[in-house]
Order: C-alpha cells, then structure tokens, then sequence
C-alpha cells in the first residue's frame, strides 16, 4: 500500500501524473454547494488535492473551510492561487491522524485513493470528525478499475458501508459529471 504515504503522492504532482484533477471545481459539487445557504460551516475537504471545490467556497464567502492533503505541491498550487486563504486552514498531514469537528466534509477524490481495506476506518474517522446532524456529501466511482489507485466500487457496497456510520444515506447517478465520467459516478449524501 505504497499510495498511502505523502511521498507516493507528492511524486505523482512532480510527475504531473494527476488523472484526477478535472482542473476546476466538480460539477456536482458545484451544484451542490450552490444551494447552500449557511456561510458559516465549518466545512472539510480531505485529500483536497489543488482543491477548487476549496477555491469555488472560498470566493462564495465560506469562511470556514479546511483543506486537508497529504501531498505539499498540491497544496502549495492552491495557497498560490488563493493567497488570501487562511494559512492555518490549510492542513498538510495524515487524514486519519487529523482532528476537528465540522459540520460538512466534502468528498471527491479521496475515498477512490484509498485501498478499499482502509474504507471502513475511513467511514469511521469521518462521522468522529462530524458534528451530530453532520453531513458527508460527495462523488464516488460507480465502475471497477483494474489495480488502483483509483479503486472503484459501486451504491450496494458503498451503502452498506455509509450505514454503519450514518442515520441516513442516500446515493443517486449523478446527472452532471464530467463528460468522461459521465454514467460511472454517484452522488452521496450521508447524515450522521
């Protein structure tokens, strides 16, 4: 499980080996964090990457946002393009080591990053970070891939796992991915 250390993963912004980064906030994030009204959620985004989703809440007045990747590069292109970011919002580290409280976590890349072995202390260490009535909102891979990272998976499994957490689960197709992902994405929202 070498892709679970800062080393693998800064290696591969070095490389420029980033499939992942769409370059831009995700779409169904966008539209989701469009219809929220409450500015003052103290929001997370683990394995936030370059983090445009972090960009997109920032310029729309979310004051509250942490941004949480292993890899420093990713973090540095982020803080370069928003240099008025507050620096102490920016958390270079471990997620499973990480601790706080928040009200929403925002998931796009990194459940798909993790060995699927690691999926249900992953779970776990979200609803310890979320305050009750806490939300996990985000997009999964709903197709396999041979090897990985990224992992894939699909609802059924994704469901069964959200459920020993989370009150409540709900898991759609998405219906504005990105072209190339189009048909092989749901959207999750978990309550805890």
């Amino acid at each position: 499980m070498s892709h679970l250390n800062a080393e693998f993963w800064t290696q591969r912004y070095k490389d420029q080996q980033t499939g992942w980064d769409l370059g831009t906030v995700s779409p169904p994030l966008k539209a989701y964090i469009d219809q929220l009204e409450d500015k003052s959620l103290r929001i997370l985004i683990p394995g936030c990457g370059k983090a445009y989703e972090g960009t997109y809440l920032w310029k729309n007045g979310f004051e509250h946002v942490h941004l949480l990747d292993f890899a420093e590069p990713a973090l540095t292109a982020f803080h370069e393009r928003n240099a008025d970011f507050p620096a102490d919002q920016l958390h270079s580290g471990d997620f499973f080591a990480h601790n706080g409280q928040y009200d929403l976590i925002l998931e796009q890349t990194m459940f798909c990053a993790i060995d699927p072995s690691l999926r249900e202390e992953y779970n776990a260490k979200i609803a310890e970070l979320l305050t009750l009535g806490g939300k996990y909102v985000g997009v999964l891979f709903d197709r396999e891939f041979e090897g990985g990272p990224p992992f894939g998976g699909n609802a059924a499994q994704y469901k069964l796992l959200l459920e020993k957490h989370f009150s409540k689960v709900k898991i759609e197709s998405c219906f504005n991915s990105i072209s190339p992902r189009a048909g092989s994405e749901v959207f999750v929202i978990a309550i805890k």
